[in-house]
C-alpha cells in the first residue's frame, strides 16, 4: 500500500476445530498463564483460574489470542478483535463441518450473528473478549 493510499478494513475470519489430546496439560497450561497475568483482580484470577481448569473451551479462549496473529503484520493496524470458544460435536462426516459452509458465510450472506459475542453466555460459550487499542 502507498503512502497515498486511502486505509480501508478487513475482516479476517478464522475457523478452528481443535482436537484436545491432553485437556490436564491444557488446564494447566492455561491456569499459568492466568497466573502470570499482573493486571488481573485476584478474585477474578480465582474465578478463571477454576474454569480453564475445569472446562477446556474456557482454557483454550484463555490461550489462544487473535491479536499476537496480526501484531506484526506490515503495515496493519488491528481496529478491533473479539473470540470465543465453545465445546463441539465434530463430525468431519457431517456437511454442518464442511469448509465450503464456512466460506460461503463468509463471503456475505449478512448474518454476522455467529462465533463474535464473547464472554460467558451459560450456553457452553466460553472467553473472548471485544479488545479495541488505545491510541
Amino acid at each position: 500500500m502507498s503512502a497515498h493510499a486511502t486505509p480501508h478494513y478487513v475482516r479476517l475470519q478464522v475457523e478452528l476445530v481443535l482436537e484436545v489430546a491432553d485437556p490436564d496439560g491444557l488446564g494447566r497450561a492455561a491456569a499459568e498463564h492466568v497466573a502470570a497475568d499482573e493486571f488481573m483482580p485476584d478474585e477474578e484470577r480465582r474465578d478463571a483460574t477454576a474454569a480453564v481448569r475445569a472446562d477446556t473451551a474456557e482454557a483454550i479462549a484463555y490461550l489462544v489470542d487473535p491479536i499476537d496473529m496480526v501484531s506484526a503484520l506490515p503495515g496493519v493496524e488491528l481496529a478491533q478483535a473479539s473470540w470465543s470458544s465453545e465445546r463441539a460435536d465434530y463430525d468431519p462426516e457431517s456437511d454442518l463441518w464442511q469448509l465450503d459452509a464456512f466460506t460461503a458465510d463468509a463471503a456475505g450472506d449478512g448474518d454476522d450473528s455467529g462465533g463474535d459475542s464473547g464472554g460467558d453466555s451459560g450456553d457452553g460459550e466460553s472467553g473472548g473478549a471485544a479488545v479495541t487499542p488505545v491510541r
